[in-house]
């Protein structure tokens, strides 16, 4: 049916009615169907009025409910590319989030999208950073600088509200000289992140630098006005039971973090969120 009707609509009206297109447009039409109102302050008023066919297409894609509205509130939130929602998609970044919260976050989540409010909301238990393209060998060094020559998709990984400050970030303490990775300011939370990597797993004594860190900006570098900072070991690997006592009645704005260099299996990841749903 739909290849005839192609074939008629094609004649009659022009490009743009391939079969493709025809089956894309029923599919959005049963996914979305209340995407138009005659009033755009209408309570009804839904997400998908407010994204391109591009975005449509992308979307539709997704069979899971959940996860499809989450990635439309996010486009529409924060203004994604179509590209950038290609990639979100890719690195599994709704069951990414999800996987750290509970049956009602996860409804919470789908329902409004990443909400911002405490130094949890932005830390990711796992980041991928595929796009950096490192070869199977390389050092912390290496790691930096391609973060850097990608800083735009090192960002949008980040999430919403960061912004970069500086790298090498020096800090003197008793004529000692430290330098903090990364350093970027969160402009919804109002705090410093510093970020300090690490190419094989975190020890003990990376955790209590980071410690350190957080303890000096505090003092030295908050401003009135500022929160207390947030400090991320991003690591390869992640010992969680080491974590788990190396950070016992620690700040609980340090976090222990780690990095893949390839895309997550999204059907494994996709089974640990139903776990948390069923």
């Amino acid at each position: 049916m739909l290849s005839n009707l192609a074939k008629i609509l094609r004649a009659r009206i022009g490009r743009g009615y391939s079969r493709p297109n025809l089956n894309n447009m029923r599919k959005y039409y049963l996914l979305f169907p209340k995407c138009q109102t005659t009033d755009k302050l209408d309570a009804n008023f839904q997400t998908s009025d407010k994204l391109t066919w591009s975005h449509i297409c992308e979307l539709i894609t997704i069979d899971d409910d959940l996860e499809r509205e989450f990635y439309a509130k996010e486009c529409v939130a924060e203004n994604w590319s179509v590209d950038y929602l290609h990639r979100q998609k890719e690195s599994g970044l709704f069951m990414r989030l999800a996987l750290s919260k509970d049956k009602e976050g996860v409804l919470a989540l789908a329902e409004k999208g990443q909400q911002v409010q405490s130094p949890e909301d932005i830390v990711k238990a796992t980041y991928t950073l595929e796009f950096l393209g490192l070869p199977d060998k390389y050092k912390e060094s290496q790691l930096e600088k391609k973060l850097i020559d990608n800083m735009q998709m090192f960002l949008l990984e980040l999430g919403k509200g960061f912004t970069f400050v500086k790298r090498q970030y020096p800090l003197t303490i008793n004529n000692t000289h430290y330098h903090v990775d990364l350093v970027f300011y969160h402009r919804i939370l109002r705090c410093f992140v510093l970020i300090d990597l690490k190419r094989g797993a975190a020890t003990h004594r990376d955790i209590g630098q980071m410690n350190m860190y957080l303890g000096y900006f505090a003092k030295e570098e908050n401003m009135e006005g500022d929160n207390p900072p947030i400090g991320i070991v991003l690591s390869h690997y992640k010992d969680e039971l080491m974590v788990e006592y190396a950070t016992y009645g620690m700040d609980s704005n340090l976090f222990v973090s780690q990095y893949e260099l390839f895309l997550p299996n999204k059907a494994e990841l996709r089974k640990m969120v139903k776990k948390i749903l069923s």
